[in-house]
């Protein structure tokens, strides 16, 4: 009978089948681990590399009220709030929302965006603050 890989005495392999699994295998499973690196990493977007667009928010009013955004690119929304109250930005469509108090500047991180407009609004002053992000 032919003498069998496995030492089932001991649950282990054998001296030679460790030996070339070592030595077999051992290149192409790091060939492996660096080629499904390679696929998988992608470089993190630095903050640096993302346009920053301008918003101010005072008296009910938004400054400018179209935005116009890259399309397909990730972008920063400076938000600040000039007013004496409270102010909101707020977006149903882009599920995006972020409150200032007066005086405050606050950023809004947007995935990249599919060529459209989209509508936004100042919760505290809906009838008279309301604005739209043009992606082109």
């Amino acid at each position: 009978m032919p003498a069998l890989p496995l030492d089932f005495a001991r649950g282990t392999f054998t001296r030679l089948h460790r030996r070339l699994l070592a030595s077999d295998w051992a290149p192409i499973g790091a060939a492996a681990l660096v080629l499904l690196a390679s696929i998988c990493w992608t470089p993190p977007a630095r903050a640096d590399d993302m346009p920053t667009i301008e918003l101010l928010m005072k008296d009910g009013r938004l400054h400018p009220e179209a935005l116009e955004v890259p399309a397909n690119t990730r972008f920063r929304l400076r938000v600040r709030n000039e007013g004496p109250g409270a102010a909101e930005f707020e977006s149903l469509e882009l599920r995006k929302e972020l409150v200032l108090a007066p005086g405050v500047t606050r950023n809004l991180v947007f995935a990249p965006m599919k060529p459209g407009s989209y509508k936004f609004f100042d919760e505290f002053h809906p009838d008279t603050a309301q604005g739209r992000i043009v992606a082109k």
